[in-house]
């Protein structure tokens, strides 16, 4: 039933974590904790899963599917999700230093600016600043 009242709520209406699927789960870890200017945790990651805990919303899960024989990663040629900067400018030149491929450059919106890159997989990621 849409729009009306719901009794029953199986579903929790949250995202807890968004998985991101990788090749190489010790380069992911690096490169994600360095875009996010957070620190590695210590040990040795072999897989299946890394978790990267952040400070607002969902977690982000890397994913190197170690235990699954067949498994074929295929990076996803669309967006898969966006993060913020407080500044557009200082946020592209921190993913330029650190070598990601570059997707589009900085795009200005009258509410939003915006730019994509490549995570070490292919996968594509969007960082934006919204204007108020």
């Amino acid at each position: 039933m849409f729009g009306g009242a719901l009794l029953f709520k199986p579903i929790e209406n949250r995202i807890d974590t968004i998985f991101i699927h990788v090749s190489d789960l010790e380069r992911s870890i690096k490169w994600y904790s360095e875009l996010l200017g957070l620190e590695v945790k210590k040990g040795v990651y072999t897989g299946p899963i890394y978790t990267l805990n952040m400070r607002n919303g969902p977690v982000i899960t890397l994913d190197n599917h170690c235990f699954e024989e067949d498994y074929k990663l295929i990076p996803s040629n669309q967006l898969l999700f966006n993060l913020s900067s407080s500044d557009i400018n200082k946020a592209f030149k921190h993913v330029t230093e650190m070598g990601a491929e570059i997707v589009t450059d900085i795009i200005e919106h009258p509410d939003l600016a915006e730019f994509s890159i490549r995570d070490p997989d292919g996968n594509i990621i969007m960082v934006c600043t919204c204007f108020s």
